[in-house]
């Protein structure tokens, strides 16, 4: 299943948030949106995700949900939004409970997850005594437990240090290597942009508008911090990003 939006704008009040957004996510990409803080990055996730109308445009799902996503839309947010009473396999648990699944079933499923993300060995820990990468492990798990046709992913490593930001990625690269998934992932984060995105749509400072999308086609398994390439496609993003960051800032002062 691919999204496309068309048109897309959006007012709150008499404050203009996103202006004319189109674009297309294809099947098995990560689509990165960047840009100026308050520039509508979060709410459009919320518009493609189905929790808000934009006031203009469409959001429009085209072809058919894989037969197996028991969710074909699902968020992994910020702060993990984990149930501290339910156990790591628990959590998991409770995105199936609504389905039709034995309960062989959803074990299975939750077995398979818990092994794809590396926690097999702590199903049954409970949330405080894991750390805030496994926390966002175990919230990348409950998504993939749905097998959604797109993660929507908000800011999801901004909570962590850079260490375990670091080691987060290189998980997400590893799922998606063993198995490509949609992503549309929200981050400040210029290295994470050009560590996990397939496309990074840049946008402007409020109200949002797309100033330009930049591809890079290097395999994200081949992908290193320290490549050259990369780096340059980051000055690139930071080059189209920089005055609108600041106009941003000072608006924000006013």
């Amino acid at each position: 299943m691919d999204l496309l939006l068309k048109n897309v704008g959006h007012h709150y009040g008499k404050v203009e948030v996103l202006r004319d957004i189109t674009l297309e996510i294809n099947q098995g990409q990560i689509v990165c949106l960047i840009g100026p803080s308050g520039c509508g990055k979060s709410t459009l996730l919320r518009f493609i995700g189905g929790l808000e109308q934009p006031t203009s445009g469409q959001v429009l799902q085209v072809g058919e949900p894989s037969p197996s996503s028991l969710n074909p839309l699902t968020y992994v947010f910020q702060h993990f939004a984990l149930l501290p009473w339910r156990t790591v396999a628990g959590n998991i648990r409770l995105v199936l409970e609504d389905h039709k699944l034995s309960s062989s079933e959803m074990d299975t499923i939750i077995s398979d997850v818990l092994a794809r993300t590396r926690l097999s060995d702590f199903a049954n820990a409970y949330p405080k005594q894991l750390s805030g990468g496994m926390k966002q492990r175990v919230a990348i798990a409950r998504a993939l437990a749905v097998r959604p046709d797109v993660m929507l992913m908000d800011e999801p490593l901004s909570a962590l240090d850079s260490q375990t930001r670091e080691l987060l990625m290189d998980d997400l690269v590893s799922l998606w290597t063993r198995q490509p998934f949609t992503a549309v992932y929200v981050t400040h984060n210029l290295a994470e942009a050009v560590r996990l995105g397939h496309k990074i749509v840049v946008l402007s400072r409020r109200p949002g508008r797309i100033n330009q999308v930049v591809t890079i086609d290097t395999p994200l398994d081949q992908r290193h911090l320290a490549d050259p390439v990369l780096d340059a496609k980051q000055q690139e993003l930071w080059a189209l990003m920089r005055d609108e960051a600041m106009a941003a800032d000072q608006e924000l002062l006013k």
